[in-house]
């Protein structure tokens, strides 16, 4: 028996050439024959056609290759292959870490165009902001000039006043202004710039949050079950941050330092052609060191920002579950699971902090060395009256400003490595579209909607278990005014059939239809919030009052209609009771009431909503005989004069429905009354006795 993870290549080699997504993974070899078989998912195709596949087969145990060549047929809708096959198995598949999984799904492009989409908005703030740098830098190249210029001016002076200091002030004052002037122009147009900066990046960054929320809100529930809460809100705070940050440094200083560079070194080769030579292959020096260094790092970068995602996971999974923790007296596991994780977030952020130091490292040796050889070629040249004292002073404090810049650049490099890889990883979500739209589609006349629910021919597997059907030639008809219960084992397929019902899921084959209409045609969001209504055995509250949760479910209900919800759903008296009646905080989750009371609440809230469609998954099962009661009292109130589905295990729970729905599999055994469920049930345990009798 092959495993499963073995066979990736053999079956992506099919999805490529066929075009097909859903194919399972599982193939069988007998030993020591030459029987294949491979196992297919029903896909359908419209005509009849022949593929040919010649791929490459690696045998774990010996070095034999043997080349293989499969041959499809396709016949209605069915998937058949022929082959005869040698000694040849699957090549081993080493699966990959959770770190490496991450960084390689994170290895996106920056994507520039709905960068600038996102910027577009607050483009003039940019423009200053641009403007601010650009004359900030070109003041900061022009200083070294003029500071020369007044030296020369200054020992020129000097030589004909003979020294009097009267003499020498007026007729170097104008210089002295002119960079005076400079000096208040550099100061006022940093302020302006930072100022423009700011402005811009927390204007973008909200529009960033408010678009990835969006994104993240709207997606498929396909995408949350592949993908860990902590990991979406690293997107929303930590990646967005690093953007927002990278991107300011970026504009305030990367157009600053880059311009400065460029100038100083322009006004060295103005002043010496020699000395530019040295500056120009030192620049050019750290550039390449920079090329090298940039891929690793926004490698390694990608890999410690995973991990740090997977550590948050760790941490809110166990805080959100901290009654489990303590309850199991578990603190001290958790915590070196915390730790553990830690330290792989140590090593390798401990990693791209140290190649970010090795290459400022290495650009402060070559930065520095520059200085020294001005400074020795400067000094050779005043020697041999080729340069003025002026002119040396010039090149001496372009040098510094030029070794300042490149210092600058070379660490805002890591700053602007850990902002691309974030944007790259925020982009990456905002682009994704859900399969199941949240709004568009048909809204039918709420006053015209019957309430039929219908189960055509479903097939359906989770996308996280592609490999596995849990229900096939699944059919169901849920009536209006009447209660149908679905009873059957755990992993029946109980709930899968409540999720469809809600669209969390569309199926692969068949279809769900509401009063004849398909449900891909219907609006999701006009669905869910208006002909359907959901209590589940553990239902969610918000940490917001008992008046908010019960609003929920029609926010813009009166206070009237929540106090006569509660007072239906039995759960008004207990929430007058507490200190501040319906203003009460309930705590993160609900956690600070009783099961009974938050399902009485969840009920009040089903009320308020007065759904067509309820869907009742395993309400009561976790309830003590007082709290079921009172619950089920409740129910009995809700579920009348609409289309109900009731889910549950338990016989007491869907003895009282009108139709009963057994479920083993994914597949409907039986329907009926209880009574004429538990004859079956009864017969087919005799036949099971007189089978084994026999």
């Amino acid at each position: 028996m092959l495993r499963i993870a073995r066979c990736y290549l053999f079956t992506n080699a099919l999805k490529k050439t066929l075009h097909v997504k859903n194919i399972i993974s599982v193939v069988n070899r007998t030993p020591n024959t030459r029987k294949f078989t491979t196992l297919f998912r029903k896909v359908t195709f419209p005509h009849h056609q022949q593929w040919k596949i010649v791929f490459r087969i690696f045998r774990i145990f010996t070095s034999q290759k043997s080349k293989i060549t499969l041959s499809i047929a396709l016949t209605g809708c069915y998937m058949v292959i022929y082959k005869r096959i040698n000694s040849s198995y699957c090549f081993p598949y080493k699966k990959p870490t959770r770190i490496e999984e991450d960084s390689e799904k994170n290895d996106s492009k920056f994507e520039w165009r709905v960068f600038l989409n996102f910027l577009y908005p607050d483009l003039f703030y940019f423009i200053i902001a641009v403007i601010g740098s650009v004359v900030v830098a070109i003041v900061n190249t022009y200083l070294p000039v003029a500071t020369g210029n007044l030296l020369d001016e200054v020992m020129r002076v000097n030589a004909h006043a003979q020294g009097v200091l009267r003499d020498i002030l007026p007729l170097v004052m104008g210089k002295a202004i002119k960079i005076a002037v400079l000096y208040s122009l550099q100061g006022g147009l940093t302020f302006l710039a930072i100022s423009a900066l700011t402005i811009m990046g927390e204007r973008m960054s909200r529009r960033l949050r408010t678009e990835l929320f969006k994104s993240l809100i709207e997606q498929d529930i396909e995408f949350f079950d592949n993908h860990k809460t902590s990991e979406l809100v690293s997107r929303l705070s930590s990646d967005i941050q690093d953007l927002k940050s990278g991107f300011k440094l970026l504009i305030g200083q990367g157009i600053r330092n880059s311009i400065q560079t460029i100038g100083c070194a322009i006004n060295i080769f103005l002043l010496s052609k020699e000395l530019s030579l040295t500056i120009t292959a030192s620049v050019l020096l750290i550039v390449f060191i920079g090329s090298i260094f940039g891929s690793v790092l926004r490698k390694w970068s990608r890999q410690a920002q995973a991990q740090t995602s997977n550590t948050l996971a760790i941490a809110d999974e166990s805080l959100s579950n901290i009654r489990t923790v303590r309850s199991l007296g578990r603190e001290k596991f958790e915590e070196e699971k915390f730790e553990d994780k830690l330290e792989d977030v140590f090593h390798l952020n401990n990693r791209l902090g140290l190649g970010i130091a090795a290459f400022q490292g290495v650009s402060s040796v070559v930065i520095n060395g520059l200085f020294l050889v001005v400074l020795a070629h400067g000094g050779s040249l005043i020697a041999g009256n080729h340069f003025s004292p002026g002119n040396m002073l010039s090149v001496v404090v372009a040098t510094q400003t030029l070794q300042r810049s490149l210092g600058s650049l070379s660490i805002l490099f890591g700053q602007v490595i850990r902002g691309w890889t974030g944007g790259s990883r925020v982009f990456e979500y905002i682009s994704i579209k859900p399969t199941i739209p949240v709004s568009g589609g048909v809204k039918l006349k709420e006053r015209e909607i019957v309430g039929i629910i219908e189960f055509r021919d479903v097939l359906f597997g989770y996308p996280t278990r592609k490999e596995q059907d849990i229900l096939h030639e699944f059919n169901l008809t849920l009536e209006p005014g009447k209660v149908t219960a679905l009873w059957g084992p755990s992993g029946a397929g109980k709930s899968t059939v409540a999720s469809l019902l809600q669209r969390f899921y569309d199926p692969e084959e068949g279809g769900i239809y509401l009063d004849g209409v398909n449900y891909k045609y219907l609006d999701a969001t006009w669905l869910r919030g208006n002909v359907l209504g959901v209590i589940s055995q553990e239902p969610i509250l918000f940490a917001t009052s008992v008046k908010e949760n019960i609003k929920y479910g029609k926010t813009n209900a009166t206070d009237e209609e929540i106090v006569e919800a509660a007072k239906i759903a039995n759960a008004h008296d207990f929430i007058a009771n507490f200190p501040d009646g319906y203003d009460t905080e309930l705590g993160e989750r609900g956690l600070l009431i009783s099961a009974g009371q938050k399902q009485r609440i969840a009920i009040a809230r089903a009320f308020l909503r007065d759904p067509k469609i309820l869907i009742l998954d395993e309400a009561t099962s976790a309830l003590d005989p007082v709290s079921e009661k009172l619950v089920q009292d409740a129910l009995n109130k809700l579920v009348k004069k609409r289309t109900v589905l009731v889910i549950s295990h338990r016989e007491s729970i869907v003895k009282n429905a009108d139709k009963i729905v057994l479920l083993s599999h994914g597949k409907v055994l039986k329907q009926g009354t209880y009574a004429e469920i538990y004859w079956a049930l009864y017969e087919k345990d005799i036949k099971d006795i007189k089978d084994k009798i026999n």
